[in-house]
């Protein structure tokens, strides 16, 4: 996936046609919708992709996950309403070649209907289409854990990406939520909710390792979400992924802070440059990014090589390095 190009004059065409007949942006959801939407359901996926096309020659993966349950639910609203500033940081400030989007939803696996949704790699349109399909389910199971090891797994064994195969430039993951994943991949999960037969737990390092092959993992905690401010979790996810772990004091400026760190990873800018940048399309949230992205280590890592395939039902221990 990944052809196509985004137009801004079609994304406000169909916000004008909601606003018209009061139809919600998220009407899938809104209407009740109790399971996955088809295009958003993980079971069966054989692979999610992010390919060069003639239109896209360079193209550069970014997916964003985000927790949908309790304080979180607000976040997939937040970033349909700003997407077209974030496509724009991305483009027009070319903070990165031929972007292409994939978002998607984690939930609770334990105790949700909906723990896991992920849509395509879009660089048009059908980006904004995937996000109207995600279900905000709002539940949860309240002891701080969701089912981030899950999305970990899926996006570590079920995506294709031509950046990793062809320049060995690994995407950008972006996960947003203010809990803890649970300490393993669980094989009764994955077979109810992706379909694959996974010989053996996997702990969450482990797969976190296997993940980090192809992409850059960030986690993007809101200070002010229910479980925003509490030390134990925010020192897991330190542990976890170091620098790479971004607090955020206002939910709202999340799709500016998603483009500058992709264009920090990129070398298209420096902190300031960004900051500059944001003034200059109208944003108020350079704050709140100069203060999250001020921690973070600027500059893309080293170039990988493009990672061995995988099969569906292959572990792969925390030792195993390319």
């Amino acid at each position: 996936m990944g052809s196509g190009r985004w137009s801004t004059d079609v994304y406000a065409a169909a916000a004008g046609y909601r606003a018209a007949t009061g139809t919600s942006a998220f009407a899938y959801s809104d209407s009740g919708a109790r399971k996955a939407h088809p295009a958003l359901d993980p079971n069966g996926v054989t692979v999610r992709e992010s390919r060069d096309s003639g239109e896209h020659p360079q193209s550069t993966p970014i997916a964003v996950l985000f927790d949908v349950t309790g304080s979180m639910g607000t976040v997939p609203r937040v970033l349909q309403t700003k997407l077209p500033q974030l496509l724009g940081l991305l483009t027009r400030k070319g903070y990165a070649t031929d972007p292409h989007l994939m978002f998607g939803a984690v939930g609770d696996a334990t105790c949700d209907r909906v723990p896991l949704q992920i849509g395509q790699f879009e660089s048009d349109n059908r980006m904004d289409e995937d996000l109207a399909r995600i279900v905000l389910e709002g539940g949860g199971g309240g002891q701080r854990t969701e089912s981030y090891e899950l999305a970990m797994y899926f996006m570590a064994r079920h995506t294709a990406l031509d950046s990793v195969a062809r320049r060995g430039r690994r995407g950008y993951l972006f996960l947003i939520g203010d809990e803890m994943p649970y300490a393993r991949v669980k094989p009764k999960e994955v077979k109810r909710f992706i379909g694959d037969d996974l010989r053996e737990p996997i702990a969450v390092e482990a797969i976190l390792a296997e993940l980090q092959r192809t992409f850059d993992v960030y986690y993007i905690i809101p200070t002010a979400a229910g479980w925003g401010g509490d030390p134990e979790i925010l020192a897991y996810w330190r542990r976890l992924l170091g620098q790479q772990v971004i607090e955020l004091d206002d939910l709202d400026a999340v799709c500016e802070t998603i483009a500058l760190t992709v264009g920090l990873g990129e070398e298209a800018i420096d902190l300031d440059g960004g900051l500059a940048d944001l003034a200059d399309v109208g944003s108020t949230a350079g704050a709140s990014v100069g203060r999250a992205l001020a921690p973070v280590r600027t500059g893309r890592p080293a170039l990988v090589r493009a990672p061995l395939a995988l099969g569906p039902s292959r572990g792969v221990s925390g030792n195993e390095r390319l």
